[in-house]
Parts: C-alpha cells; structure tokens; sequence
C-alpha cells in the first residue's frame, strides 16, 4: 500500500527504510561500523527499540505503547482521581509541562479545565507532576521493559559494546523530563537523547535519499 501510494503521487521509484535505521543515521550513530548502535524512539503511535551494527539491524522490538499511548494514561487518570473529563490535547499539553518519569528538583503544578464526568458541567482543578508521573507510570513501565526485552535478545558480542556506546534515544518522547535517568537506572548503561529528537527520523531518511547508492 506504501509503495502504491508513493507511486500514484508520482515518485520515480521508492524505497522503505526501518524506523530505527533512520533514527540512527539522523541521530549520527556509527551504524555502519562493526560495534553496536541502540536506538530507543518513542514516537507518538509505537515505540520502535532497535540494535544495530554493520549497516543492518540486529535486533528489534516494537510495542504500540508510545506518545498517544501517555496522551490517553492523564485522560484516564484524571478522570478516575477528579472525576474529571479532559480531552487528548489537553492531556498533551498537561504531559509537555508537567510529565516526568523521575522526581523532579521542583515539583510543578496546572490548572486544568474540563467537564465534571459526575455534574456535566465546566470545572477546573490543580493537578501536580507528581500526579502526572503517577498517571504515565504504567506505560513508561510497558517501555522500559520493552527496551530490556531486546537487551536480553542480543547476542554477548553486542551487548558487550553496548556497555561503551550506551543507548540512546529519539521521538518525541525523548522530551519526558526523566526518561533517561530512569533507563539507566533499569538497565545500567549509559544513556543519552540526541540532538534534536522530534525530527531525528526525518533527518536520517534525508540522509539516506542522499546517500542511496552507499546505504
């Protein structure tokens, strides 16, 4: 469907390119050398988790648990503790300033606006980033595990480069105040976010039209 779709837009010819892949070229991994790369991107619909070394990927795993996923986690759990109703934009933005997976230094607040799920009727509350780490607990958990899954599947020669090079990551859930600290609390490697994480997929896939003869 992808390669139909491109084609009737009038592309010449077309290529696929994993999502992984283009996140470690964007992000200026050494994909092509003989040591291993990992890339975690937490984009908004899957989270794809990948080990890559000589120009191909080694190991991957993907699970639907990414930015929509954390979007829906505040809705859910503002409605359950207020009896609150919000909807998936507001949740977003309650995530962008408040979201974090480790205690923060100063812990924030919001007032929130929304429909009471009990009355029908317009009403506000404050809620805290302590609340919203609550709320996005279990989804960054399904992640986090996801990401030790494919450690546990790559083979000792890799994970034995995985020790210098670390992990790193990409997507917009990069962004989650946290995120990296509580990888590397869970896995024990170092961890890092790229530069520029939001378009770091895009900039790979650049790199590589660029690059087609080569990659």
């Amino acid at each position: 469907a992808v390669y139909n779709s491109a084609e009737r837009a009038g592309a010449r010819r077309v290529y696929l390119v994993d999502e992984p892949m283009a996140a470690g070229i964007g992000a200026g991994l050494p994909i092509g050398e003989a040591t291993a790369s990992m890339i975690v991107d937490i984009g908004g619909g899957t989270t794809e988790v990948a080990i890559m070394s000589l120009a191909d990927i080694a190991v991957v795993q993907s699970i639907r648990t990414a930015g929509d996923e954390l979007d829906a986690a505040i809705v859910s759990y503002l409605r359950r503790k207020h009896d609150l109703m919000i909807g998936l934009q507001t949740a977003e933005q309650i995530k962008i300033e408040l979201g974090s997976v480790a205690p923060l230094e100063q812990e924030m607040s919001k007032e929130v606006r929304g429909r009471d799920v009990v009355g029908g009727m317009p009403r506000s509350v404050v809620i805290n980033s302590i609340e919203v780490r609550e709320a996005l607990g279990e989804p960054i958990g399904q992640i986090i595990a996801c990401v030790m899954r494919t450690l546990e599947m790559a083979e000792p020669e890799l994970s034995a480069d995985l020790v210098e090079n670390g992990i790193h990551i990409a997507g917009g859930g990069a962004l989650l105040r946290g995120i990296d600290r509580a990888l590397a609390t869970a896995t024990g490697l170092t961890v890092r976010v790229v530069d520029d994480p939001l378009c770091c997929v895009a900039r790979g896939t650049s790199v590589y039209l660029e690059n087609l003869a080569a990659l």
